[in-house]
């Protein structure tokens, strides 16, 4: 039987509310509810409740009261990145797009995984020059969709490929298009024909990298 008691106190230490906890076992959040108020005695996911909590079913179910005896730490991030092959990318909170969007606000990061070997069949730079973001606006319709997902090599900071689709900055407005230079004449092109290209000069423009992949929810 698991006792509730000990059940919220480990919760408590290792800083993890039921929802957290619920995610983490693959359960809902009601069946960690029941277990801390006694309403439910048992779970088949009692090992990996124990794991999560870094203590033992043993403990959790009152046969021992050293919370510690026996436990097996569970694995980290980088842990499971290393089993599985998985490479870093951070996703930057910023969306490139119609017109441009703003870049001199705070800018929140948050790191995925991705299998390493699915990295390098779109490009043969490193993960860690790699970053996510997603498109804002219709101004690379049918290309890029609203919210669609891309990846932006950052190792490419000069436009070797005309009419590739680049990420890039001019002033404080980022923004995601086609471009072509001309001498000193930088000229962004929209897929979307109802948008106006524009032109800006070579030295307004600061190229933040090449986008290498374009995704979608289906």
């Amino acid at each position: 039987m698991i006792s509730g008691e000990r059940l919220k106190e480990r919760m408590s230490a290792s800083g993890l509310s039921q929802s957290e906890l619920a995610r983490r076992v693959g359960v809902s959040q009601t069946a960690i509810n029941k277990l801390v108020l006694g309403e439910s005695s048992g779970s088949r996911h009692l090992h990996t409740i124990a794991r999560e909590l870094g203590t033992t079913p043993a403990y959790l179910t009152l046969e021992v009261d050293d919370p510690f005896k026996g436990a097996v730490p569970a694995p980290t991030e980088r842990d499971i990145a290393e089993h599985f092959d998985l490479v870093e990318i951070r996703e930057i909170d910023l969306t490139y797009g119609m017109g441009g969007l703003f870049t001199d606000v705070p800018v929140e990061v948050e790191v995925h995984h991705f299998p390493r070997k699915w990295v390098a069949s779109i490009t043969s730079s490193p993960a860690s020059a790699l970053t996510l973001a997603h498109g804002h606006g219709d101004s690379m319709a049918p290309t890029i969709h609203d919210r669609d997902m891309i990846i932006i090599d950052r190792s490419e900071r000069s436009v070797r490929e005309q009419d590739a689709i680049w990420a890039l900055t001019i002033g404080e407005i980022g923004m995601i298009r086609r471009v072509r230079v001309r001498v000193d004449r930088v000229t962004l092109l929209a897929d979307n024909d109802r948008v106006p290209n524009d032109e800006a000069h070579a030295d307004e423009v600061n190229v933040v990298g090449r986008v290498v992949f374009i995704g979608r929810r289906t």
